[in-house]
């Protein structure tokens, strides 16, 4: 087709005539020709067009067809505030809308129309309009008054989907290969894409300040957030500004399409980065927290995340308390928060302390059960007996379980009486069910001190109850010191003799050869009775003798007992 010839496909369909009965099609062809009448040859297709109303999307001008051409607001500084009917600019009809106005662009574009205007377009790096006709190996190719290829990665589209929308279409692209000679013309669409979208951006951009409350449509989801189309500018929605409440993922509030009133945060001039927030247009929780929520009040969440510390739990929307480890448990040591909850569990808890300077609420989990330990002086007096379970052995003792929660201490020279104990191991074992006897508590302390061989009758303690101070008994000698003497009163039973002015003797031969079993039988026999001959006179000691002695000391508490020689 000639440049001057008159393509009959842009002519006004007849479907144009059906909305306007009134418009012939000799008068559309009358305004066809005169619009391209403007146009001399390798002129500008800008023509002027006149202002005649606005409304709160669109500015309406008078560019000399039937139908008025259309303006989008965002296509003057400050979103056309200040522009009046009356006033021009120059334009460029871009095609028609779904309402039947000419879509308008303000973008300077000039048409070539033969190679010497084509050369000055490409020296000047001036934009031309050209329609795409077809979509070839690798790119696109151009109708701008020759033909002229663009390549797929200069189209400013993202797949081949696109692409194949832009045959048909008018657009405008710069040219960016010239070879007379060989008729070679490359075109770049998407450098004119983003100069018009940098100016489009850097219009938007002035119009905006911190603070002001915008209107935008969802236009993508990532993990961290959504970006939000203001009107031919993106500002990012970050996940931590879209509720109060914590957003697992911005999927879980928002959708691709959706309309939202925001606020604008912050505005980043030399990156042209918007920050975004939908929570600021709400009211904070925190505002309200040390009023709503004081100590000791009992409340009831949701858990919303675990960590090795301990577990957060949503009181309200935007309002979260933490558990920590050591306050989740009267009974047991809890070594990580897992072993008692678990993430969506509705748990009752006790306020410890409320922070809002810090938007710290600290919580107890163990408090809202009771604390075990208030019940102890009642449910186990000093002096009661008791019987548990074995928990653990230490060097130092073994851990008894008295109820849930509460544990009592026997104490490794209060497991037995009959024998030295180097390790409870030795005696007792884990699990192990015991009885033993409450001997002291401290509540504020959390111990209980206990004894088993309180428990357990001993020869001492009989031997105790049936002896007074004074009387006079017999035992045989088992050692012998340089002031004092171990006498053994009976099996088990020994006692301290002071000896500071007898010198000690050695063993007494007297008892070598004597059946054990007579010696055991008297001393029983003098044990119990006690008497010594009148008379007698004190002999020195000697381990192996068996002597009378008086009872000078018997501590029933301290299960001691001392004697003199007779």
């Amino acid at each position: 087709m000639m440049p001057n010839e008159i393509d009959p496909t842009s002519l006004p369909l007849a479907e144009d005539a059906s909305e306007t009965p009134t418009e012939s099609f000799g008068e559309m062809l009358a305004e066809f020709e005169h619009a391209h009448s403007q146009k001399p040859h390798g002129a500008s297709n800008q023509i002027e067009g006149t202002v005649v109303s606005l409304d709160a999307d669109s500015v309406y001008l008078d560019i000399g067809y039937k139908t008025e051409g259309i303006l989008l607001r965002n296509a003057f500084a400050n979103d056309a505030e200040g522009v009046a009917p009356g006033d021009k600019f120059p334009v460029t009809v871009k095609g028609r809308n779904s309402e039947r106005y000419y879509e308008l662009s303000r973008v300077q574009v000039a048409q070539a129309k033969d190679w010497s205007s084509l050369e000055e377009a490409f020296a000047q790096k001036a934009t031309v309009s050209g329609t795409v006709t077809a979509v070839v190996k690798g790119g696109l190719t151009v109708d701008i008054g020759v033909r002229a290829f663009m390549p797929s990665s200069r189209s400013g589209t993202r797949d081949a989907a696109e692409m194949e929308k832009l045959v048909g279409q008018e657009i405008t692209c710069r040219i960016i290969k010239l070879d007379t000679e060989e008729e070679d013309v490359v075109v770049d669409r998407r450098v004119v894409v983003e100069e018009q979208a940098s100016s489009l951006l850097k219009s938007r951009l002035s119009e905006l300040k911190d603070g002001d409350i915008v209107r935008g449509e969802v236009r993508s989801l990532t993990s961290y957030g959504a970006f939000v189309d203001l009107g031919g500018i993106d500002g990012l929605l970050h996940i931590s500004d879209i509720s109060w409440s914590r957003v697992n993922t911005p999927e879980d509030v928002v959708s691709v399409g959706e309309q939202l009133e925001l606020k604008i945060l912050s505005i980043d001039s030399e990156s042209k980065r918007i920050s975004l927030g939908l929570k600021q247009l709400l009211p904070e929780p925190w505002d309200a927290a040390v009023e709503k929520y004081q100590s000791g009040q009992r409340v009831t969440g949701t858990v919303t995340r675990l960590m090795d510390f301990g577990a957060f739990v949503e009181l309200e929307p935007g309002i979260e308390g933490l558990i920590h480890v050591s306050e989740m448990s009267w009974v047991k040591k809890v070594r990580k928060p897992s072993d008692m909850l678990k993430t969506g569990d509705t748990v009752e808890a006790v306020i410890l302390s409320v922070s809002s300077g810090e938007r710290r609420i600290s919580l107890g989990l163990k408090q809202a059960l009771g604390d075990p330990w208030t019940e102890v002086p009642d449910k186990f007096p000093v002096g009661s007996e008791i019987e548990g379970p074995v928990t653990r052995l230490m060097k130092f003792g073994a851990f008894v379980q008295l109820m849930e929660g509460v544990e009592g201490l026997v104490h490794v020279s209060e497991i037995t009486a009959e024998r030295h104990v180097h390790h409870p191991q030795d005696v007792l074992r884990v699990g192990e069910v015991v009885k033993a006897q409450v001997l002291a508590i401290d509540v504020e302390k959390r111990q209980i001190k206990l004894s088993m061989k309180q428990l357990v009758p001993t020869g001492l303690g009989e031997y105790l109850e049936e002896h007074k101070e004074g009387d006079v008994v017999s035992g045989r000698v088992v050692e012998v010191g340089t002031e004092a003497a171990v006498v053994e009163l009976g099996e088990g039973i020994r006692a301290a003799c002071r000896i500071a002015k007898i010198a000690p003797v050695a063993a007494a031969s007297s008892v070598g050869g004597l059946d054990l079993s007579s010696l055991t039988s008297m001393l029983n026999a003098r044990w119990k009775g006690g008497a010594v001959a009148a008379g007698s006179t004190p002999e020195a000691l000697g381990e192996g003798q068996i002597r009378s002695f008086r009872l000078v000391k018997l501590d029933h508490e301290g299960k001691l007992i001392e004697l003199e020689l007779v």
